[in-house]
C-alpha cells in the first residue's frame, strides 16, 4: 500500500477514534469539573489525535504495533486532558494502556522480561516517593501512568519517556510561572504521555546513537 494512502487512512482512523473518545472525556470532566469540552475543544482534540495517529503511521508504517501505539496515543491524550483540568487520572485510561502492554508482549513473548521490568522499574521508586511524600511529590495516578507504560514499552523506552516528560513538564513549568507570575500546581500526567509517545516513536534510534557515542 502506498505511503500516502496509510497516512491517510491513519488519520482518518485517528479521527474516527477522537470521536468515539469525546463521550468518555466529557463524562469524566463532567465528573470531576463539572464541566464539559465546547464544540471547538472537541474539534480541536480530534484534529490532534488525527494527526498523532497520521504520524505513527508515517515513522512505523503498517504494522501491529502501529496501530497499537496509536490507541495508546488515544488514551494518552485523553487523560493528558482530563489531568491538565482536574489534576486527576482515571484509572480506566491506565488499565487500558497496560491492556495494550499485555498484547504488545504476547506479539514479542521472547523478550517478556522487558515488558515485566518495565512494568516495576519506574512505577515501584515512584511508589516509594509516593508514600515518603504523601502524595505531594507524585500523584498515585502518575505511578499507575509509568506502570502501564513500562508494561507496553519495556523499560528501555519506559525510563526514556519518563526523563523526557521530566525534563519537559519542568521547562513547561517553570515557563508557565515565570510568565504568569503565578504558582501553578503541576499535572504531571500530560508531560509523562509526551515523553512516552516520543520515546515510543523515536526512543530506539535515540538509545542506538547513546550507545554508539558510548562506543557501546
Amino acid at each position: 500500500m502506498h505511503p500516502a494512502l496509510i497516512i491517510c487512512g491513519a488519520a482518518v482512523c485517528g479521527a474516527g477514534a477522537g470521536a468515539a473518545c469525546m463521550p468518555f472525556v466529557n463524562r469524566y470532566l463532567i465528573k470531576l469539573e463539572k464541566n464539559k469540552l465546547s464544540i471547538k475543544g472537541c474539534a480541536l482534540f480530534i484534529t490532534v489525535l488525527a494527526l498523532l495517529w497520521a504520524a505513527v503511521f508515517a515513522l512505523k508504517g503498517w504494522d501491529p504495533s502501529a496501530f497499537l501505539l496509536s490507541l495508546a496515543a488515544s488514551a494518552l491524550l485523553s487523560l493528558s486532558l482530563i489531568d491538565w483540568k482536574t489534576y486527576e487520572i482515571p484509572f480506566a485510561y491506565n488499565v487500558f494502556i497496560f491492556a495494550l502492554g499485555v498484547v504488545a508482549l504476547l506479539f514479542d513473548l521472547t523478550h517478556w522480561y522487558e515488558y515485566v521490568i518495565g512494568f516495576f522499574a519506574i512505577s515501584l521508586p515512584l511508589l516509594g516517593l509516593f508514600y515518603l511524600s504523601k502524595g505531594t511529590a507524585i500523584g498515585g495516578g502518575d505511578v499507575k501512568l509509568m506502570a502501564a507504560c513500562g508494561m507496553l514499552l519495556g523499560w528501555k523506552l519506559a525510563l526514556l519517556g519518563f526523563v523526557l516528560g521530566c525534563i519537559i513538564g519542568s521547562v513547561v513549568h517553570i515557563l508557565r510561572m515565570k510568565l504568569s507570575g503565578e504558582k501553578h500546581v503541576l499535572a504531571m500526567g500530560p508531560y509523562l504521555s509526551i515523553g512516552v509517545f516520543l520515546a515510543a516513536l523515536f526512543g530506539d534510534a535515540a538509545i542506538a546513537w547513546y550507545l554508539s557515542m558510548l562506543g557501546l
